[in-house]
């Protein structure tokens, strides 16, 4: 079988991730493997797709093959995925696969990601393979890789292939025109509005319009387009120790000083290809100078989103969890589907409102679970990342269970007690209440700290 390696990593040969196509061709000499590296040489396919056009047009199977950067694929897989579709290439009836290293932070959001553009293209997608970062050392990782390789093959020759989503038919877009007055802005703070709007982006650039005059708040817009980026993250790690990126473009700086400065953050894009344009994933990927740590927390944020929104389940996870791993205090999306003059001017009071408040929420599933990778992930490479170790160490994201021997002394005790006969008679039927005395307690607080807080008001209006 023809296959092509579409590696995406950025490293070229030196790729990680590449190493695991590299294992598996070395086992099956039976097949035609080839690889295009992608990620390394996306400057060059920009000005002549032909190399890549060639590749594709004669493998029978092609392997994404890339590490996940920030929820999805690189930077430079995004932009491919734009210049496939752009040449127009007919990739109908070919079959199509991944495989990914990363610590299994949002690996899922990335192959779903692919999976959507790859059914986009007709293509034939079977599910992928993703990897820890070092799971080719051990034995397990290089079964776990044999395994997947046979049930592609398998797959491919069986016909067995994901469903493409089902997505209603595509309707004519709605042109939205500005439709809100300006208010005063009577709170003395500042939004910043990031974007890639481009000049065909009408609906969009209407709603940032609308939203900064909707908000009771000064705002300024930052196009990504204009910034000149002079590439995507590299994966060099040359920022894990100093926070300075290797691209001399000045971003690093732009990004601290324009953006996280911010009382509030709004993203504004168009969707495309199932995220959007490539210019906001190279912003994405190119924070990675902040390394793993959350230096927006606490800040709030919101999406204002033009295009079919609501059949995009992915992208509707990954908006959410970048807000919940990020420590930000999710204010909305506002889209152009329904009445977008309503949602905008909804959204602009809650990002208000939020700012005031300076709103939190616990995390959720999304927030905890990424973070718990990001703490094991950091405690282990602390030494090369002593950036993210010492923000990690003054913020308390240790929170090792293990470190909380008050807390597993107090539950042996417990258990050990509960195991008694006798306290098991005594306790029989009563468990629960035990269990929720203690909240009944801090509601009993409330109520009688608003019986106190009524009387100081009534005593102050008598005076």
């Amino acid at each position: 079988m023809k296959i092509l390696i579409v590696n995406a990593s950025p490293k070229g040969e030196n790729s990680t991730t590449l190493q695991t196509t590299l294992y598996l061709q070395a086992l099956h000499p039976e097949h035609n493997f080839s690889v295009l590296h992608a990620g390394q040489k996306i400057k060059s396919l920009e000005k002549d797709f032909s190399p890549a056009r060639n590749a594709l047009q004669q493998a029978e199977l092609i392997l994404f093959c890339y590490p996940v950067y920030t929820f999805i694929a690189p930077y430079q897989l995004h932009r491919l995925i734009e210049l496939i579709k752009m040449d127009g290439i007919d990739l109908h009836g070919k079959f199509a696969s991944q495989i990914t290293t990363s610590k299994h932070f949002y690996d899922v959001t990335a192959h779903r990601y692919v999976e959507e553009n790859c059914c986009d293209l007709g293509m034939k997608t079977v599910r992928g393979l993703s990897a820890d970062m070092d799971d080719l050392l051990t034995e397990k990782g290089q079964e776990e890789a044999r395994m997947f390789f046979e049930q592609l093959m398998f797959s491919c020759q069986h016909g067995l292939f994901v469903n493409p989503p089902i997505c209603p038919p595509e309707q004519k877009k709605k042109l939205y025109c500005q439709a809100l007055s300006k208010v005063e802005k009577k709170i003395k703070k500042q939004t910043v509005i990031v974007t890639n709007c481009a000049s065909e982006d009408e609906n969009l650039a209407h709603m940032i319009e609308d939203f900064r005059a909707a908000l009771p708040m000064e705002s300024r817009v930052v196009n990504l387009r204009e910034f000149p980026f002079s590439g995507g993250c590299l994966g060099c790690f040359g920022c894990a120790v100093t926070g300075k990126c290797i691209h001399r473009d000045g971003f690093d700086t732009f990004l601290r000083t324009q953006i996280q400065t911010a009382d509030a953050i709004v993203y504004a894009f168009t969707i495309a290809d199932h995220y959007t344009h490539s210019s906001m994933k190279c912003y994405d990927d190119r924070q990675f100078c902040n390394g793993h740590r959350t230096v927006t927390q606490g800040t709030p944020m919101a999406y204002l989103i033009s295009g079919n929104y609501r059949c995009e389940a992915n992208l509707r996870m990954i908006v959410e969890a970048r807000c919940e791993v990020g420590g930000n205090y999710l204010c909305g999306v506002a889209t152009d589907e329904g009445d977008t003059a309503r949602e905008i001017q909804t959204l602009a009071q809650n990002v208000a409102f939020a700012v005031q408040k300076k709103l939190r929420r616990p995390a959720n599933f999304y927030g905890v679970g990424g973070m718990k990778i990001f703490r094991d992930l950091i405690y282990l490479m602390q030494g090369m990342m002593k950036a993210d170790h010492k923000f990690y160490k003054q913020h308390g994201i240790y929170d090792f269970p293990q470190k909380q021997k008050g807390k597993i002394l107090q539950m042996k005790l417990v258990g050990a007690l509960i195991s008694m006969p006798s306290v098991q008679k005594k306790m029989k039927g009563k468990m629960t209440d035990y269990i929720i005395g203690p909240y009944r307690k801090v509601v009993e607080t409330a109520a009688a700290q608003n019986v106190s807080n009524e009387k100081n008001n009534e005593s102050h209006l008598d005076k």
